[in-house]
């Protein structure tokens, strides 16, 4: 493995000085494999790299629009989920990946435990470093996590939700945003579907429990944020509903 200073930096931050509450993350903003890991190449086909498996799609295009919207910053990863999961505690056995989705990952497959700490140190660090740093700019920051879910795993029925609303024991932010989304007719919602939001380890337990910031993450069906345009709507639909659930929390 190449020097990870040779590499562009393995996050991202747009709009460091955006004075809203609002510290917004994109942990799976990313396709990317970096050159110094298996030379850019992970073995699989670009049809694979350009599913789910690899990246939350639609999710960095949302969370740019989201954030402006919020006049909030940003921070989001620039390497795939599939490289080293920044949304997973370091020794969480998922933070990387080998098979996922019925896909074996052939540069994952043989990497053992000197290789997923050289991941580890180039990517996943620096991008937890550096949202730490972000989020302590302002002392009463709210964080919000972005994500995106797809329609359907292989072999598995349909998900109906448009948006999940996830969270673990910290329901501050959670609950009056679930009140507020349930609100719209039109929106089919998610409690803590269709995934719990009880991950030890992850950004939002490292970054919002741990630290005792109220926080909640919100995952979006990805075949409704797949054009700048659908991105561009749900931004401006989301961002009212977020600042009123912020106030409604009175945290």
């Amino acid at each position: 493995m190449k020097d990870a200073a040779q590499n562009p930096a393995p996050y991202e931050i747009d709009g460091p000085l955006r004075p809203a509450r609002w510290l917004l993350t994109c942990d799976h903003a990313s396709n990317r494999v970096p050159e110094c890991v298996n030379g850019g190449d992970l073995g699989l086909p670009p049809a694979d790299m350009a599913r789910h498996i690899a990246y939350d799609v639609g999710a960095a295009g949302l969370s740019r629009f989201l954030a402006a919207e919020l006049d909030a910053p940003l921070i989001l990863s620039r390497f795939s989920r599939l490289v080293i999961d920044p949304n997973r505690g370091e020794h969480d056995p998922t933070v990387l990946m080998r098979l996922y989705d019925g896909s074996i990952i052939p540069a994952n497959r043989g990497a053992d435990d000197a290789e997923t700490e050289r991941r580890l140190a180039a990517f996943h660090r620096p991008y937890h470093d550096a949202l730490t740093d972000l989020a302590a700019t302002q002392e009463d920051r709210a964080l919000l996590a972005i994500h995106s879910f797809t329609p359907q795993f292989k072999g598995r029925a349909m998900r109906p939700w448009h948006v999940g609303v996830l969270y673990a024991e910290d329901d501050r932010l959670a609950l009056p945003l679930l009140e507020r989304l349930r609100a719209e007719a039109d929106i089919y919602v998610g409690d803590n579907e269709p995934y719990s939001g009880h991950l030890p380890g992850d950004t939002m337990d490292r970054h919002g429990v741990e630290m005792g910031r109220p926080h909640v993450l919100i995952e979006l069906r990805n075949d409704l944020i797949e054009t700048p345009e659908q991105q561009k709507h749900w931004a401006l639909r989301l961002a009212p509903i977020l600042d009123g659930a912020l106030a409604d929390a009175a945290v």
